[in-house]
C-alpha cells in the first residue's frame, strides 16, 4: 500500500485523472498492535476504533479515540497493517499526514500522534494546538 490513494479504482473523476490525496493517518507496527489487543479485549465486538480531534485542555484541542459500532457514511476509513480507523470528517483536515505510534517507558504507556498540523502542546501534554492541513499545490 502507497502513502497515496485515489477516490476509485480506476482514479478517473468526470473523465480526467484524480490527484492521488494523501492518508490522513498511518499507524506504526506498535500503534496496530496495540489496536488490535484492544479491538480483541473490548467488551462486544466493534467495527473499527474511532479517531477525531474535539476542542479543549490548554492548548485548545485533544485527540479522541473510541469505539465504533457502525461505519457513519461520510467517516474517512483508514486500513493499515491490519486495523480500521474511522476518521470523523470534521477532524481529517487537522489530521492528514499524521503518524500514530504507541510508546511504553517506565511509568506510562500511550498513544502518540507525530502530526504535521500540530502547532503547540499544553506542558503535560494531554492537549495540543493544531491548525487545518493546507491545500496541496497542483502544477
Amino acid at each position: 500500500m502507497t502513502d497515496f490513494e485515489t477516490s476509485s479504482s480506476s482514479g478517473l473523476t468526470g473523465g480526467r485523472p484524480r490527484r492521488p490525496r494523501p492518508r490522513v493517518v498511518t499507524l506504526t507496527e506498535a500503534a496496530a498492535g496495540r489496536v488490535r489487543e484492544i479491538m480483541a479485549n473490548a467488551e462486544k465486538t466493534y467495527v473499527a476504533l474511532r479517531v477525531g480531534v474535539k476542542n479543549g485542555g490548554c492548548a485548545g484541542q485533544e485527540y479522541t479515540f473510541a469505539y465504533a459500532e457502525e461505519i457513519a457514511p461520510m467517516d474517512e476509513v483508514v486500513e493499515d497493517k491490519g486495523v480500521t480507523i474511522l476518521i470523523d470528517p470534521k477532524a481529517i483536515l487537522f489530521l492528514i499526514g499524521s503518524e500514530i505510534d504507541y510508546e511504553t517507558s517506565k511509568l506510562s504507556s500511550k498513544f502518540v500522534f507525530r502530526n504535521p498540523n500540530q502547532t503547540d502542546a499544553c506542558g503535560c501534554g494531554e492537549s495540543v494546538t493544531i491548525v487545518p492541513a493546507k491545500a496541496l499545490e497542483t502544477d
